[in-house]
């Protein structure tokens, strides 16, 4: 029998986004014929060809950008309809707000089955004004065709979808246990522990605030793994910056940390803290959509409100004040809940469910 084929659009193809799509279509390539339509970002790896699976058809949409230009955005509606036209897919799966808003337009009237996934919608930002807020609030709504279903990647995000449109669903993020082999986790050491995080140094992640937070422990150890626009912003002599590092040695310098601290202002469902939980680490993040989906206070991690609730945390662990459990029970639902195995069986039941109807 010849496999069903799935068409996903990918413009955001970096960071949480490209490893969610390539731990999703890895595992599904199984079951389905999969073609994947990528847009290239600063943070897409090199050689990202790798990361997937040789089963997997890779195809380029040169005109994806994330700005808005009516030129680069028509052209690229164009090669979508084209590659459309070349594969012939079974389902299509459009992934990021750019590509929802694209493929929505062109799939609204189609009898393909199409489904959306936002990673974080853009009216979430925090560094945007109000009235642009409105208008890509707006945009997500008035995109919002009856045919189409949006899978949202946390709870949180299902609950905001469900205000734009009832026909939505939602699908926890999962990571690829896979790729853990080798690594194990170190114990957490708690006078002087080691701080970490992962991402793009970008106003989404805070790093205005993750220095702030570095000053506040002069003796203390800051690892940045990633690199970004805001790299200036991390000025505390305690802060090192790896750089744009594969995944294998991001992993690796993950394991480094005791603890990891997230000071996000918006997120989807972050992949990098479900990484960081299943190495046991202590997870200090901040209190936004996404994080606290995840993070059950005091018991698998913490969630902060400010600058003084991660500082009272840290001195907390210094002094040994943390639920001995704590990363166990981070690991452990990483096992039961976000892993990509989990994450996979539940959007090939909702893939499936089109054709049994």
């Amino acid at each position: 029998m010849n496999k069903k084929k799935i068409l996903y659009f990918v413009e955001a193809f970096g960071g949480g986004v490209f490893t969610y799509i390539s731990n999703l279509a890895n595992t599904l390539c199984k079951d389905f014929d999969i073609y994947v339509a990528y847009g290239v970002r600063k943070q897409t790896p090199s050689n990202f060809e790798k990361y997937f699976d040789k089963r997997i058809h890779l195809i380029p949409i040169k005109n994806y950008q994330r700005e808005v230009s009516f030129i680069k955005d028509l052209a690229a509606l164009k090669e979508m309809k084209k590659v459309t036209s070349e594969v012939q897919p079974d389902i299509i799966h459009l992934n990021s707000s750019k590509a929802g808003i694209l493929g929505r337009w062109l799939y609204r009237n189609s009898s393909i089955p199409t489904f959306y996934t936002p990673h974080g919608y853009s009216f979430l930002m925090t560094d945007i004004s109000k009235k642009k807020k409105h208008f890509y609030k707006s945009l997500e709504k008035f995109f919002a065709f009856k045919n189409i279903k949006t899978i949202a990647c946390s709870k949180s995000e299902y609950k905001i979808t469900k205000l734009l449109t009832s026909n939505c669903t939602y699908v926890d993020n999962g990571i690829n246990l896979n790729e853990f082999k080798g690594l194990i986790s170190k114990k957490v050491n708690y006078n002087f522990p080691i701080i970490v995080t992962l991402g793009r140094i970008s106003v989404q992640k805070n790093p205005a605030l993750f220095n702030s937070i570095a000053k506040l422990f002069p003796d203390l150890k800051f690892i940045w793994i990633g690199d970004g626009e805001l790299k200036t912003k991390l000025t505390a002599p305690n802060i090192e910056i790896t750089g744009w590092i594969d995944s294998k040695e991001a992993l690796k310098y993950l394991n480094k940390g005791d603890v990891f601290l997230l000071t996000s202002l918006w997120e989807g469902l972050p992949m990098a803290l479900l990484e960081a939980m299943y190495l046991r680490k202590i997870c200090l993040v901040s209190d936004v959509v996404g994080n606290k989906d995840v993070i059950k206070n005091a018991q698998n991690g913490f969630v902060c409100s400010n600058e003084e609730d991660f500082r009272i945390r840290i001195r907390e662990i210094r002094e040994g004040k943390v639920n001995s459990n704590l990363t166990k029970n981070a690991k452990l639902d990483i096992l039961n809940c976000y892993n990509s195995n989990i994450m996979a069986k539940k959007y090939k039941k909702i893939y499936l469910s089109t054709f049994n109807r």
